[in-house]
């Protein structure tokens, strides 16, 4: 719940909290006037997600890639952490531990 001029003191910082999934009270002389909610349509996000973006310990995506994603240089693996990771998670889900063809980037 907020006030007024709460709200139009720091409105990114509600409408990132609504974003996250938060529903908002404003309220004007004690009195709720208005209710901030995400659309119907947002998937409900836990609690403690929700907690975590706050304290700063996680940021929440938009769902959207960058525009340049697909031509941004794809992080160092030396020892190759990244696919044992990869095919473990396989393994444990009962898929095959292959290795998937090289797509002739490194």
């Amino acid at each position: 719940m907020t006030t007024v001029p709460k709200l139009r003191a720091s409105l990114s910082e509600f409408l990132r909290r609504v974003k996250a999934g938060e529903e908002v009270l404003v309220t004007e002389r004690g009195r709720v006037i208005a209710r901030l909610s995400p659309p119907v349509a947002s998937p409900a996000l836990p609690e403690s997600l929700r907690e975590m973006e706050r304290e700063g310990l996680v940021k929440l995506g938009t769902g959207r890639l960058p525009k340049n994603f697909w031509r941004m240089p794809r992080p160092n693996d030396p020892n190759g952490l990244v696919m044992k990771a990869l095919l473990e998670e396989r393994a444990e889900r009962g898929r095959s531990p292959t290795v998937p063809p090289s797509s002739g980037r490194a």
